[in-house]
């Protein structure tokens, strides 16, 4: 048997003895300070590494113990991550280190010693270099030189590729922006499908649905115009179906702590997310209003709700917003705002009236606000509004009620004591039955569509005392001297004519409802429209500056507009208006076809001269005569409304058919004047009488086959005139017929006269071309020669419109290439951008 091995035991430890226990000599401590540098080694140990694999610890408990290893394990985990971030070296070439617990553990590698060989190798070579360093063999050392140089020419491919890459930068942003645009036109579509759905579910059901409106709303915020525009359109639509027949009122606080059903909850809810929602929509309307692309859009919008739901909340906000662009520049919105205005006053039973009578306080402060120089669209929706006819009458209900009142009184005090009591107990039923009577009348009356007469007439009262002090505003503004007016210019009013545009239909408003006015301002306002009618001259001669710029046509309206006052008045007034004969008298030959206006003309001599009024003889003569010089100086639809209104004066002024007589010394003699004075200014001192017709002769050789005719029948007063041309015809009517057949009149040539005169001429009144041969004459065909005179006159006369048109044409190209070269520079500047990011 072998030797039995022999079992070497560590020696064991010292016991441990506590420090308290330790003495230190003198002698010890003064030896260890004067020799301090032979225990400098002492300083220089790794105390942690030595108590690291040290299993007792002196004066600690068992439990403490136990929290040691646990810090020890998790130092140990955390040492594991970092040496797994290294490399771990081959245990060929590096022998492993056994630590005292009997583990091995090999050296590793950092990862940057890849990356940085050069240093790694300088470490490895140095003499003090660090030993956990692998030093490398010389194959490996090639090897990855070898690697590096490879690296370096890939990285040398990837600079060229990125500068190619560079290079090709536009075509590849053209892609890109390509990409984009598909990819916004794709969430466009998907825009535009979420809003058709969420508009087709709030219109089948919107009790359930009402949240959608807000995410309606959030998708009209888009930056998209066509979505934006689309979003408006779509909550438009919606609106006009899903808002009740009533305005909603939010329940108040105490309401709203009462215990109520799950239906009414459900109705408070549903009203009160409309109502944010109309509001919010309407405040979105009102900001896109400001902008250019989105203005026609909101006011669209706006007139809409507006016509379909005058009812509802926020009407006030509506029509502000309306009537602010009732004088817009733009004749689109214009339109659109009056359109909806007039449809508002003809259309009351869906307000009540409300909205009539602050849509024309509104427009009241409009006009004021503007100086009265706005376009007169914005004052003709007056005329759209309707009155009652006894809206002036006085009241005879209350006074009905007062008599009543005292026919019971008295009744009560010849009543027996006996009949009293019986009275009271009849009294106190009565008034019980009153009582419930008067409530079933407020709930049929809030419940029923008819408005209380009482309130209508107080709103029309009210409504016509608004428009009259309007109209009363711009005449007293027209009074005024033109350097106390305001710095508007007539240019800026698109449409205006004259230095006053509201002028025009401001008398049309005032002959209309002339019959609702009161007697006290009837004596001032003709005193005004006389002024106006005369220009600025007074009665003594003088004259105002001021008016002196009025038009022949607004002065026209003046006279028309007293006349109408006049007669819708008569019995209260008694007004003498000579001075408007004379203004007429002079304004005829003041008149010109291309400035002034013939309807106003026609409609003057309709009401001044024709309409069921016994004239004098002496201004019958004297009208007769101006009419006749004026029939031979304009064109044929004025003259035809001047002779009408001849052949009418003579037919009720049988003593001036003497005009018509060619005796010696005129007419007639026998007259008060016995000289004619074309150039009075005053019909009645003009001797007419003492001229004659010969007018007449030169107008049945007109042009026009309508004028020479009613010459020749007023010169003959034939019995069958009525048959060429009826007396009920108006001068109006003859106005606009003869209007119209200007457009398609072709004069007749006479074909007779001018082969005459051919003959007569000879070979000299032939053309050089022709003479020489005959066969040429009968080819000249008189149609065709008439064919193209009326085409080159044609041509002419519409040469203005084709400069007007050509000039569009230009402007529309024009604006079209500027946006093409703002656009290019845009393209050009976006990828400038791009390239510098680059």
């Amino acid at each position: 048997m072998g030797k039995k091995n022999k079992i070497v035991l560590p020696p064991e430890l010292p016991p441990d003895i506590s420090e308290d226990e330790i003495e230190v000599s003198d002698e010890d401590l003064q030896f260890v300070n004067e020799n301090r540098d032979y225990a400098g080694f002492v300083s220089k140990l790794d105390t942690q590494s030595i108590t690291k694999h040290v299993k007792r610890v002196a004066d600690v408990k068992e439990d403490a113990l136990e929290s040691l290893y646990e810090k020890r394990s998790r130092k140990k985990s955390v040492e594991k991550e970092r040496e797994d971030k290294g490399l771990e070296v081959d245990p060929v070439d590096a022998l492993p280190v056994k630590t005292l617990d009997g583990k091995l553990y090999y050296r590793t590698v950092s990862k940057t010693s890849k990356i940085a060989p050069s240093e790694s190798e300088n470490e490895a070579d140095g003499d003090n270099g660090d030993k956990s360093v692998v030093k490398l063999t010389k194959a490996e050392k090639w090897a990855k030189l070898k690697k590096m140089r490879k690296e370096a020419k890939q990285q040398e491919k990837l600079v060229t590729e990125e500068d190619e890459v560079q290079q090709q930068t536009p075509q590849a942003e053209v892609l890109a922006e390509v990409k984009k645009e598909l990819s916004a036109e794709e969430a466009n579509e998907g825009k535009k499908y979420r809003l058709a759905e969420l508009g087709t579910t709030l219109l089948t059901d919107p009790e359930s649905n009402i949240k959608s409106l807000r995410e309606m709303l959030q998708l009209s915020k888009d930056g998209d115009h066509a979505i934006v525009a689309l979003g408006l359109k779509s909550l438009l639509a919606v609106f006009r179906d899903i808002i009740p027949g009533y305005k909603i009122r939010l329940p108040t606080e105490k309401e709203q702590e009462m215990v109520v059903s799950k239906a009414v909850k459900k109705m408070r809810y549903y009203e009160s997310t409309l109502l944010s929602a109309y509001k919010a929509y309407l405040q979105r309307l009102i900001a896109l209003e400001q902008q250019a692309s989105f203005h026609r859009v909101s006011v669209r919008c706006m007139c809409t709700l507006l016509d379909a739901v005058p009812h509802f909340n926020f009407r006030e906000n509506l029509l502000a917003a309306v009537i602010k662009n009732i004088s817009s520049q733009d004749d689109v919105v214009r339109k659109l705002c009056c359109a909806t205005v007039k449809s508002l006053f003809t259309n009351e039973g869906k307000h009540g009236g409300e909205a009539t009578i602050e849509a024309v306080r509104l427009i009241a402060d409009h006009v004021k606000s503007h100086d009265c120089q706005l376009h007169p669209d914005s004052l003709e929706v007056f005329l759209s509004l309707s009155f009652d006819e006894d809206i002036g009458r006085p009241e005879t209900s209350k006074v009905d009620n007062k008599h009543k009142y005292k026919k019971n009184k008295k009744r009560k005090n010849f009543e027996e004591p006996s009949q009293m009591q019986g009275n009271d107990r009849k009294k106190s039923r009565k008034e019980l039955m009153s009582k419930t009577r008067e409530e079933v009348n407020a709930d049929f009356k809030a419940a029923s569509i008819t408005q209380d007469a009482m309130e209508r007439r107080r709103i029309q009262s009210e409504t016509l005392s608004a428009v009259f002090g309007t109209y009363f505003r711009i005449l007293k503004r027209t009074m005024q001297p033109i350097a106390d007016r305001s710095e508007w210019g007539v240019n800026s009013i698109p449409g205006a004519s004259g230095c006053h545009p509201l002028l025009a239909p401001c008398l049309d408003g005032i002959g209309k409802f002339s019959h609702l006015i009161d007697l006290d301002f009837m004596g001032d306002l003709l005193n005004y429209l006389r002024k106006l009618a005369g220009g600025g001259s007074n009665l003594d001669g003088s004259s105002e500056n001021s008016l002196k710029h009025l038009t022949v046509s607004e002065r026209l309206r003046c006279c028309i507009v007293a006349f109408k006052v006049m007669r819708s008045n008569l019995d209260a007034l008694n007004v003498d208006l000579q001075d408007f004969f004379v203004q007429l008298y002079t304004l005829i030959l003041e008149y010109r076809p291309g400035r002034d206006q013939g309807e106003v003309l026609a409609e003057a001599l309709k009401i001044m001269l024709c309409d069921n009024r016994q004239h004098d003889m002496q201004r019958a003569a004297a009208f007769i005569k101006r009419l006749a010089t004026f029939s031979l100086c304009f064109g044929s639809a004025e003259s035809m409304a001047a002779l009408v209104t001849l052949k009418h004066l003579l037919q009720k002024n049988v003593k001036c058919r003497n005009l018509l007589e060619n005796d010696d010394g005129g007419g007639s003699i026998s007259g008060p004047i016995a000289r004619y004075q074309p150039y009075a200014s005053d019909p009645n001192l003009s001797g007419a009488l003492a001229s004659v017709l010969w007018e007449l002769n030169l107008l049945t050789k007109h042009y026009h086959p309508a004028v020479s005719t009613m010459a020749s029948v007023i010169s003959t007063m034939s019995a069958d005139h009525d048959q060429i041309y009826r007396s009920t015809v108006s001068p109006q009517q003859a106005f606009v017929e003869s209007s119209l057949e200007r457009e398609s009149f072709n004069p007749k040539i006479d074909t007779r006269k001018l082969t005459h005169k051919r003959k007569r001429g000879g070979a000299s009144s032939i053309p050089a071309g022709i003479g020489s041969h005959p066969d040429k004459m009968s080819q000249i065909d008189e149609d065709v020669v008439r064919k193209k005179l009326s085409e080159h006159f044609s041509l002419l006369r519409d040469i203005s419109e084709n400069e007007r048109l050509r000039a569009e044409l230009d402007h529309t190209k024009l604006s079209l290439d500027l946006y093409k070269q703002y656009k290019n520079q845009r393209k050009t500047k976006q990828i400038n951008k791009k390239m510098i990011n680059y």
